[in-house]
């Protein structure tokens, strides 16, 4: 492609050079550049891709995107932005053909519930006859071929790279997480929403190498609706007047308010040994009727009433919606596990006091006999996290079972001290076994009946990090022997 081409809708100023050179590849690693290529010169969280430019060059870059002065030999052309992340966004998607514009693309935004909103919108699709792929924080979906995650929203030029490989798939829907980081970032500037969904917003992901402030957070949550056609909000919170307050597009609304334009009534909780859900009626512009969905929880049916109110402007009918989401499963949330008859066992992603508590909460909800917690905290990590985690699970479970998570380079003795520290005050029940496997077997030889138990922490993780190396372990497979041993 001419250089010129890809510039469409980028302000820039040209430094040296013209824009009329023919561009062979983009690249933004200066790894990645082939001769003929343009270099994107984007600063990053680790290093700044100003400092290999001299690189570029030697590899054959012909033209650069900079957003400060570089030196370059004669003959090479610079063209200075003002946001290089955003120009490669752009750049990116006029690489490979705006494959945005040839999907029905859906984004997801929120602090909670954006993998599982996901995954029920692509299963309802699914059902209604839609080829939709999907790309979020366990994995990406691309026709049949489904690939481990790097990040919930991948850098803007992977990001189009995926839409134009779906768009190849015979895809012709997309439904992707949109995480604040990616929001900040620009890795979706170019892309082309027909619809943007915002769960909630919590105080997450504030620090140093995140948001500096809940402000920045709830912020950069709002750019998701200055790009979308259609907005849906959750109504019940209070999050969702500030989407409101910059959108672009057409607003509407969901939750349990009788306000909300998808609204969930008559909601009852369901279980049986071994299942977990919940039902309610739904009335919407569409008309009202009642569903079934196979996760547990209020927050279940938040995800739901956002999925089917996407889906519905799809055509896609209640039958398709029920079928969908009364089998619905997502890897590591609230992820219902096959074991003894008498109670049911979970595994969840929840790794922190504010999942945890919404999640013990939900499952207290349901009156088990007992409800045992197994957690523990990851190494080399926020310290407070691990003493708010031990509280909460002293206070809400009968008991918690206290084990190893990804130790990484500290000892699990200094781990299981600090979450002690907060599980003692409460006076709560708990046992320590360091070995995850051995924590299983115990949990599950000293159920009984009616109780429910969670495996907290690992979720959709398939490994365990210790002292550098990771070591492949999958709950699910651990879950399998012990019931093998058992002989059940």
């Amino acid at each position: 492609m001419i250089l010129s081409e890809l510039l469409e809708g980028v302000n820039y100023s040209l430094v040296t050079g013209e824009v009329g050179v023919e561009i062979s590849g983009v690249a933004y690693d200066s790894r990645y550049v082939m001769p003929g290529g343009l270099f994107v010169c984007i600063e990053g969280t680790v290093t700044d891709g100003h400092q290999y430019v001299s690189a570029a060059c030697t590899a054959g870059a012909v033209a650069l995107i900079v957003q400060k002065p570089v030196e370059v030999p004669p003959g090479m052309t610079v063209v200075l932005v003002e946001n290089s992340r955003q120009a490669l966004a752009l750049v990116s998607s006029a690489w490979f053909g705006h494959p945005s514009r040839e999907l029905k693309l859906i984004g997801v935004t929120g602090t909670k519930g954006k993998t599982t909103t996901t995954y029920m919108i692509k299963a309802i699709l699914g059902e209604a006859g839609h080829r939709t792929g999907l790309i979020g924080t366990i994995e990406t979906i691309v026709g049949d071929i489904h690939t481990p995650a790097k990040n919930t929203t991948p850098e803007s030029y992977e990001l189009q790279k995926l839409f134009r490989a779906m768009v190849d798939a015979g895809c012709d829907s997309a439904v992707m997480e949109v995480s604040s980081q990616g929001l900040m970032m620009d890795r979706v500037s170019g892309c082309d929403f027909d619809i943007g969904i915002f769960t909630n917003i919590s105080p997450d992901h504030i620090g140093p190498n995140e948001h500096p402030s809940y402000e920045n957070y709830l912020d950069c949550k709002t750019r998701l609706f200055k790009m979308c056609k259609v907005g849906l909000l959750n109504i019940d919170d209070p999050g969702h007047l500030a989407m409101q307050a910059v959108s672009t597009g057409k607003m509407l609304t969901f939750g349990m308010s009788a306000s909300a334009d998808y609204r969930a009534q008559d909601i009852t909780m369901l279980s049986q040994p071994g299942w977990l859900g919940v039902s309610f009626h739904l009335a919407g512009p569409q008309g009202s009727f009642p569903v079934k969905v196979g996760v547990p929880g209020d927050f279940s049916v938040y995800n739901a009433l956002a999925a089917i109110a996407a889906c519905l402007s799809f055509g896609a009918s209640p039958e398709d919606i029920n079928r969908a989401l009364e089998n619905i499963r997502v890897r590591g949330r609230i992820e219902l596990v096959p074991a003894l008859p008498h109670f049911t066992l979970l595994i969840d992603y929840a790794h922190n006091a504010i999942s945890l508590e919404n999640l013990l909460g939900t499952l207290r909800s349901y009156q088990p006999t007992r409800l045992v917690c197994l957690f523990g905290c990851g190494g080399n990590r926020d310290r407070q996290r691990r003493f708010d985690m031990g509280r909460i699970s002293g206070q809400m479970a009968d008991i918690s079972i206290l084990t190893t998570d990804n130790p990484r380079n500290e000892e699990p003795e200094n781990i299981f001290a600090d979450i002690r520290q907060g599980i003692n005050p409460t006076g709560g029940q708990y046992i320590i076994i360091n070995d995850r496997l051995e924590a299983i077997r115990y949990l599950i030889q000293n159920s009984q009946p009616g109780d429910v138990a969670v495996l907290v922490g690992k979720g959709h993780e398939t490994y365990q990090e210790i002292r550098g190396i990771k070591h492949h372990m999958d709950e699910r497979e651990l879950v399998a022997q012990v019931l093998a041993e058992l002989k059940v």
